[in-house]
């Protein structure tokens, strides 16, 4: 029996497969608005057949987005534009996710394709805000310490989006505290030099996301699930490890989260990363193993004899696919029929071509 079409009931959610498609930033929303295009983007991978389809990295407010072009849901507006695409993704028997996320310090940045470092305040950008004002590079805007008025703040925020999202129809909600964001630069000691209650030690270090996750978790209702991406490692020394992030993975565990999306990376501009296919899986395995929550396996996870085994290994609990998602959106009818596995919900505009 194959594992990666098992289905998995997490709280009184249940995904059809183990294949979810992985937040990735489209860069193409005005005003926070979500458009035809995110529709499309979105809508095709459910159509593909994953069993759980994330938006992009969704802003809690203006001054949370990386970008001028990044989604937002800081207003109703923004929420209500997500209801038709939430709708037809749930009609093709696909759970729509929305991540939640501040970019902190790598806020007010370019799109990719047109610049790269800081967008200036007189180009459209914004002030940054940080646990402390260190830049993440020289190009990069240098960021507003936060206050304990201003922590108050995004936590009240995540709250809020988190409510639009819920309003919204939104199935699943994770909070992004990876990739060198407003969570992850707390996290580290790097980028966190605070002498308050949110720096120095690992307890308060963590304090800031623990305080939102707990803050989300008392908003949503009991059925619905709670993740959170966490980078595993700084891969620097002195840095964030994942020795740290199994401590924090038991303590978000007490507050409710159901489930870790184990990534890597981002708060370090010069560290070297070993990328390769799975070199982030062991993170979410020794994760799971040591904290016994569930955990997501992502990072260059192409075939689909390379996701079988993550599953059949019980390495994580889903396989979240970004990079190869963008090249071939049908990629769960693909590996089916690799498994000979007869999907059920195959849509019926496509079945000339099953």
């Amino acid at each position: 029996m194959n594992k990666l079409f098992s289905p998995l009931k997490i709280r009184s959610v249940e995904l059809k497969n183990r294949i979810a498609v992985s937040p990735m930033c489209q860069y193409s929303s005005n005003d926070g608005m979500p458009n035809d295009w995110h529709l499309v983007h979105l809508g095709s991978r459910a159509v593909g057949g994953a069993g759980l389809v994330f938006t992009e990295a969704t802003a809690v407010s203006p001054e949370g987005r990386i970008s001028p072009d990044d989604a937002g849901i800081w207003n109703d507006k923004q929420a209500e534009a997500y209801k038709r695409i939430i709708s037809f993704i749930k009609s093709q028997n696909s759970v729509p996710g929305i991540q939640l996320a501040h970019a902190g310090r790598k806020a007010s940045t370019y799109s990719p394709w047109k610049g790269a470092g800081k967008v200036s305040i007189e180009s459209g950008g914004w002030q940054t805000i940080a646990p402390s004002a260190i830049p993440f590079s020289a190009n990069f805007p240098s960021p507003k310490e936060m206050n304990v008025e201003d922590i108050t703040l995004v936590i009240d925020q995540f709250c809020q989006a988190a409510k639009r999202s819920l309003d919204a129809g939104f199935e699943i909600i994770e909070l992004h505290m990876a990739h060198g964001y407003l969570g992850h630069e707390f996290l580290s000691p790097l980028s966190n030099r605070r002498t308050d209650n949110y720096g120095g030690s690992l307890q308060n270090r963590c304090r800031f996301i623990i305080e939102i996750a707990k803050s989300v978790r008392g908003i949503i209702p009991d059925t619905m699930p709670l993740f959170v991406r966490i980078s595993a490692t700084d891969w620097t020394e002195e840095g964030w490890d994942i020795a740290q992030t199994v401590q924090l993975s038991k303590w978000l565990k007490d507050t409710g989260v159901d489930l870790i999306d184990c990534s890597s990376g981002g708060n370090i501009s010069k560290a070297k990363i070993p990328a390769a296919p799975g070199y982030q899986i062991p993170f979410a395995q020794r994760i799971k193993e040591e904290t016994n929550i569930l955990t997501g396996g992502v990072g260059l996870i192409t075939t689909t004899e390379q996701a079988e085994q993550i599953i059949i290994k019980e390495q994580a609990d889903i396989v979240l696919l970004a990079r190869e998602m963008l090249r071939d959106p049908y990629w769960p009818m693909h590996a089916a029929k690799k498994l000979n596995v007869e999907l059920k919900d195959f849509p019926n505009q496509y079945l000339r071509a099953k």
